[in-house]
């Protein structure tokens, strides 16, 4: 009797108490279930990049899991992500969710999002080569070979590498390598780069060209003066045939961010240009260029009005006289202190607005104080990763 109340009484405690369910993701592009862990095995079921995965049974460096449909089998540890690495990447999606891009970008091949710079974290979903993704964050860490032996206490430090917080179509969100995306920079303004490397473009304004030579403009506003008024009248020429009006085609001008090709950079950009259409020449010429600054992400846009007209406007973050760093923690570049310079484009004319209005102290892109910085912020970083 005491001995059926004991079962009685823990049959009734499990009631309360329900088994806890744990859960892996799939982190390879897709990975064959197996019957058992041995050289030779059966395929139970393929499962795929972001399936979730009930484990069944913990092994040595295999996991025993069961699929949504009910398949069981064996699977390297290796290929999958925990609850709590999953946890994070949801937790990196809600957190950045609201940011704005600074830029776009494509995909030269496929990637998979990690869940912090760097080659040798943790990576999980696998975005599809071509691939469009939003770049919302830049991140410096070095390169670091895998299988490398620890470098020596007085050795240089290693190259940096820069890492892109993106977000897909999605809203996934991870970082990727930058020297894996291209951004996205129209074609026809992607020639004027002279050797340095564009880090975004944005619409500023749009013109409407018919194709005419300044020449005739003038013949064709003559033409309208001289019959103005006047009824038109048949051609005797039976053969003669009108003349096809211009049809306007809309030619975008743009606001363009470039740094110098490399990595590592304490600043995200230190050149602006804009560029405008020619009506005259049709084609781009540059109305502004300004280099030698320390800039950073983002660039917001607006408009201002000014004598009853509503102009396009740009705004952006310079670094003060203390210059900026790259936490070697986060590998994001920190500036010192900042300034908000505001620019407005009437026309072909560029114009400096805002409240600060003093001089933007420039150098020439690449100097020997830009490589200094930047040496200095790839030694701090070398010797937190040593850490």
């Amino acid at each position: 009797m005491v001995l059926s109340s004991v079962l009685l009484l823990f049959a009734g405690c499990s009631r309360f108490h329900p088994r806890q369910h744990e859960y892996v993701y799939v982190a390879a592009r897709e990975v064959y279930l197996r019957d058992r862990v041995a050289a030779v095995s059966n395929r139970v079921a393929l499962v795929k990049n972001g399936q979730k995965l009930e484990v069944v049974e913990h092994g040595r460096r295999f996991d025993k899991v069961r699929t949504a449909d009910g398949k069981v089998g064996w699977l390297q540890e290796h290929t999958v992500i925990d609850q709590q690495n999953y946890d994070r990447y949801q937790q990196l999606a809600t957190e950045h969710a609201q940011d704005p891009a600074v830029a776009s970008a494509q995909l030269r091949d496929d990637l998979y999002l990690h869940i912090l710079p760097g080659r040798q974290t943790d990576h999980f979903y696998l975005l599809a080569g071509n691939s469009h993704v939003q770049l919302l964050q830049r991140a410096s860490v070095p390169h670091v070979v895998p299988g490398a032996l620890p470098a020596a206490k007085n050795d240089a430090p290693p190259p940096m590498e820069d890492w892109w917080l993106v977000r897909d179509s999605a809203g996934d969100t991870g970082w990727l390598l930058g020297s894996r995306v291209d951004v996205d920079i129209p074609d026809a303004i992607g020639e004027y780069a002279e050797g340095q490397r564009m880090v975004a473009a944005y619409p500023l304004a749009t013109v409407m060209d018919d194709g005419r030579t300044p020449r005739e403009q003038r013949r064709s506003a003559g033409k309208n003066s001289r019959h103005a008024g006047r009824q038109a009248t048949v051609s005797a020429d039976a053969d003669a045939q009108p003349t096809a009006p211009a049809i306007p085609k809309p030619e975008t001008e743009y606001l363009v961010l470039l740094a110098p090709p490399q990595s590592g950079l304490p600043y995200d950009f230190d050149q602006i240009r804009v560029f405008t259409w020619s009506l005259n020449h049709h084609r781009y010429e540059t109305a502004y260029r300004l280099r030698g600054f320390q800039g950073f992400l983002p660039v917001t846009m607006t408009h201002e009005v000014a004598d009853g007209q509503s102009y396009p406007a740009f705004h952006f973050r310079i670094a003060g006289a203390a210059g900026a760093v790259i936490d070697p923690a986060t590998g994001i570049a920190h500036p010192q202190s900042t300034r908000t310079v505001s620019f407005r484009l009437e026309g072909n004319i560029l114009r400096r607005t805002g409240a600060d209005q003093d001089p933007i102290e420039t150098r020439k892109s690449g100097a020997p104080a830009d490589q200094s910085t930047a040496h200095t912020a790839r030694k701090h970083a070398h010797e937190h990763a040593r850490r």
